[in-house]
């Protein structure tokens, strides 16, 4: 990724900013808040008196919860406060140490940090002659809670889901690990947003090169904004042009744990549901949490159909065409005889064919995904029954054809991770023009390029296709089979060789 030059930057932020210290008069600390949030009217301030002190109540309505504030921070003050005389030093340290009965309560002396905690739902306390601030913590906005996944659905097994609140999601990950080992490194991300990140691991399990790895990239990270897990990980990831992701993410809390509970290192974003784990490994993106839910022979099973799936969702179409335009001696006489009789009168060769059906099939499937979810399935499905009808019957395809772009379509659908089918979808034309031009011959010239670009991967250190390449024999316990747990190791071993560091193309250059 290209540095931003210093002129690139937003006009709304400035390279550096400076310490501005609080004022010693209330009413410009108060003045100097309103004006910077320019008398925003979601900005509530309330002017109350203790102990003959003038005191100001600052918060964003809508981030904060308002009981909280009238439970725990204005009726202990202005009601339970007992009344003495006392200079404002002395004031401002009973409210800090006795009479504020809040569980997180922070102290700054700088507008910069003071500006943040608002704006994260927090409610400010300022006194009069106090060039310090109180930072109670009182956010309450409202999410959605916990819900079941929508797109990670399974039979058995939880069905609760992250949301995009990140103390929730956090408190969903120690639900399932109660380990005093357990760490949360919290940092912020983004000029503008202020985005909150959290990354969690187990000390002592996961690698601790790999962790510095994962915070030195995170800390390289200088943007505007970040808004979504997205973001973070096209900043990290290690091959920047690569069709295979070298990121996992999920929205399963189980998932997540698992893989911590395995080495792995997790990154928690505020805003979305979606959890980043890393290193992640070609084997991960074919292993769902359920393998671990059901019977070890039922596991195993439905792993080896997802690895079979994906290489008919990656090669069906090519095979075809090579079949068809190149080896006809290699297809049986009477599916030969077949297969010829329903291409009779077909205007396109077989590659335009599939090219056609292809294109038409990922239109439907965008065309489902981005309308409302009361029509966007039932114009998918239509549409596909129509269009494929109507092709065969006016001759622009053969069945046979509309039979193997349907079984590649279905195969597509059966993996757990999502972003592990987008170069399945890409790769798929890339083996069809091979297939069309050079047959099978191309076919295999291109899963042998395929293969040397996998092996060459790496994700934080770790090679993508191990244990496979290289190969750990004992970790082959729970890569293409899964035995019984009692069978299992705890931690992968490619997570605990000796971190080298990785010739990675995602560590970005502090942007000037």
């Amino acid at each position: 990724m290209e540095n931003h030059s210093e002129n690139s930057r937003s006009p709304l932020t400035t390279p550096k900013e400076q310490p501005h210290p609080l004022f010693f008069s209330l009413r410009e600390n108060v003045a100097h808040i309103q004006e910077q949030l320019g008398f925003s009217s979601d900005l509530a301030v309330r002017w109350v008196m203790i102990n003959e002190t003038a005191c100001a109540f600052l918060f964003i309505d809508g981030l904060v919860d308002k009981d909280t504030i009238h439970d725990y921070i204005m009726s202990s003050l202005m009601l339970d406060m007992p009344v003495e005389a006392s200079s404002s030093d002395q004031l401002y340290d009973r409210i800090k140490t006795v009479s504020l009965p809040v569980g997180e309560l922070l102290e700054t002396d700088d507008f910069r940090p003071l500006f943040s905690s608002l704006l994260s739902g927090e409610t400010i306390l300022l006194l009069e002659n106090e060039n310090r601030a109180l930072l109670a913590n009182t956010r309450g906005w409202q999410d959605r809670g916990v819900q079941e996944t929508t797109s990670e659905g399974v039979i058995r097994g939880p069905k609760e889901s992250f949301n995009e609140t990140l103390r929730t999601n956090t408190a969903l990950l120690r639900r399932k690990i109660k380990n005093p080992k357990l760490r949360m490194d919290g940092k912020t991300i983004g000029r503008l947003s202020q985005t909150d990140i959290a990354v969690v691991y187990i000390e002592g399990l996961a690698e601790e090169q790999v962790v510095k790895e994962v915070h030195q990239r995170l800390d390289q990270i200088d943007v505007d904004s970040i808004f979504e897990s997205g973001y973070i990980e096209e900043y990290i990831q290690d091959a920047q042009y690569s069709p295979f992701p070298t990121i996992y993410y999920s929205e399963r809390p189980d998932a997540i744990a698992e893989g911590i509970a395995k080495g792995r290192i997790a990154i928690v974003i505020d805003g979305t549901p979606d959890v980043l784990l890393v290193p992640a490994l070609f084997i991960h993106f074919f292993q769902s949490s359920e393998d671990y839910y059901q019977r070890a022979d039922i596991g195993s099973l439905l792993r080896l159909l997802r690895l079979v799936c994906f290489t008919i969702a990656l090669f069906t179409p090519s095979l075809y065409i090579a079949f068809i335009t190149f080896h006809q001696e290699m297809i049986p006489p009477t599916l030969l005889v077949s297969l010829a009789a329903q291409r009779d009168g077909v205007p396109f060769p077989a590659f335009f064919e599939a090219l056609i059906m292809e294109l038409t099939f990922e239109i439907l499937r965008e065309a489902g995904v981005r309308l409302p979810k009361p029509v966007g399935s039932a114009v998918s499905i239509v549409g596909a029954l129509v269009l494929g009808q109507s092709a065969v019957q006016a001759g622009l395809v053969s069945p046979a054809m509309v039979i193997v772009v349907a079984i590649t379509a279905i195969s597509s659908f059966v993996f757990p991770s999502y972003n592990i089918a987008i170069p399945i979808r890409m790769l798929r034309f890339v083996f069809m023009t091979l297939a069309a031009t050079f047959g099978l011959y191309g076919i295999i010239l291109g899963l042998i390029a395929m293969v040397l670009h996998l092996c060459s991967l790496q994700s934080f250190g770790v090679p993508y296709m191990s244990p496979l390449a290289p190969m750990i024999p004992k970790d082959q316990k729970d890569v293409l089979l899964r035995l019984p747990h009692w069978k299992l190791f705890t931690k992968s071993a490619a997570l605990t060789k000796d971190y080298k560091g990785s010739k990675h193309g995602g560590t970005k250059e502090k942007q000037s």
